[in-house]
């Protein structure tokens, strides 16, 4: 529970920001993919380039994660994440103005800040809710999860049906950003007191998860995950037009995969939390995803909505997990806080070939039969390193740290 010390009142606006927060981190990522085709032949650009609007955010998430919990510690988590919300803001700004140079350099800022919000927010719930660990996780990632989906299926209808183009169609979300420093600013009469707490709680609890197997098993999970991930948000839609499927429509069915994936990111929390270890979720988790890819390159057509909404349950069961991970293989938040940063830099750098290099394979191959088999690839080391990342270990322990 919460420290008893905090009113109702102020948990129930902690846990309002959390979930404001939460709907920040997917929706300004998730709305460019279906706009890829406007935005590449309005700025005159590659595929590949086309790519980078995804793969951006992903460098920011790696080169920026290991020093959040650092900074964090320094300065307060409350404080560190209500500087990342104004940045957010700025670069969705930035993104929406014309041209590519803006259009890049506001995916950078956007990037940094989502790159904050998403290393601190898992260490928080980690220290103020211990024992609610799975259910607060669930509240974070389905909020997270249906900003995205929404974001998906309204940026095409903004774009061209409400006469938006795509940079008021992305440029939009700055609206909800703004709302959510509102909704955290409540957070800083905490700020110095929850940072002093923090401090002494994590003293003597430091530890190398650099080091860590098990930590390791934790990075390469998060990342396999975020690459199948992104890769389908960045070009989901273009492989359906391939087949046939009419823009407005592939941007709708890229919104129904991550509209899919909802309850699940609610309910594999839960269970999880629950759970002694994890693996079996794991082991489903793989049969969801290898299905789903599967049935996009050799299922019938006329049920490839089938297809899409399997692959959106595997991406909710291995998100959730993810996330899980950075609090369940943990003893404390500071922990949680590490890892969490590792995992995010070297499983986003990862996760940052995929856009590109798929992009990159379609160019060289004008088909996407050979990407689908690289994400059929993908999905068997998820399974690989998830049974180890499953396992009912703790980061630090001997039986998960050499040396």
């Amino acid at each position: 529970m919460p420290n008893k010390k905090n009113s109702p009142s102020s948990i129930g606006l902690l846990i309002l920001g959390i979930i404001i927060i939460a709907a920040n981190l997917r929706a300004p990522l998730t709305s460019v993919g279906p706009l890829v085709s406007l935005i590449r032949d309005d700025v005159h650009i590659s595929n590949t380039l086309a790519g980078l609007l995804t793969t951006v955010p992903l460098l920011t998430f790696a080169l920026l994660s290991p020093l959040v919990p650092k900074l964090g510690r320094k300065h307060g988590v409350e404080l560190l994440i209500l500087i990342a919300l104004i940045f957010l803001t700025v670069g969705i700004g930035v993104r929406s103005l014309s041209g590519a140079v803006n259009l890049y350099i506001g995916t950078a800022i956007l990037g940094f800040a989502i790159a904050v919000c998403n290393v601190l927010l898992p260490s928080l719930i980690k220290r103020n809710f211990p024992h609610k660990i799975g259910s607060m996780t669930g509240i974070f990632a389905i909020s997270m999860s249906l900003s995205g989906a929404v974001a998906s299926g309204i940026s095409v209808p903004l774009a061209a049906d409400a006469g938006f183009k795509w940079q008021g169609s992305l440029g939009i979300w700055g609206i909800l950003s703004f709302i959510s420093i509102l909704c955290w600013l409540p957070q800083m009469r905490n700020h110095t007191k929850q940072t002093t707490l923090t401090g002494q709680q994590q003293a003597g609890n430091d530890v190398n998860v650099w080091r860590s197997p098990l930590a390791w098993q934790v990075t390469l999970f998060m990342g396999t995950q975020s690459m199948i991930f992104y890769v389908l948000i960045a070009w989901l839609p273009e492989i359906l037009q391939q087949q046939g499927i009419d823009l407005n429509q592939s941007g709708w069915y890229l919104s129904i995969m991550q509209l899919a994936l909802l309850p699940f990111t609610f309910i594999v929390p839960v269970i999880a939390g629950r759970m002694s270890n994890q693996r079996s979720l794991v082991v489903i988790t793989t049969i969801l995803l290898l299905t789903g890819t599967l049935g996009m390159l050799y299922g019938s057509s006329n049920i490839i909505l089938l297809w899409i909404i399997i692959l959106g349950i595997g991406g909710g069961f291995a998100f959730s997990l993810s996330m899980m991970f950075f609090g369940l293989r943990t003893h404390n938040a500071h922990q949680a806080a590490e890892l969490s940063g590792m995992a995010q830099s070297v499983g986003y750098l990862l996760a940052a070939i995929g856009p590109a290099l798929i992009g990159y394979l379609h160019d060289a191959t004008n088909s996407w039969n050979l990407p689908l088999f690289i994400l059929l690839g993908v999905s068997v080391l998820l399974f690989i390193v998830g049974i180890g990342a499953a396992s009912n270990r703790f980061v630090g322990s001997k039986s998960s740290q050499r040396g």
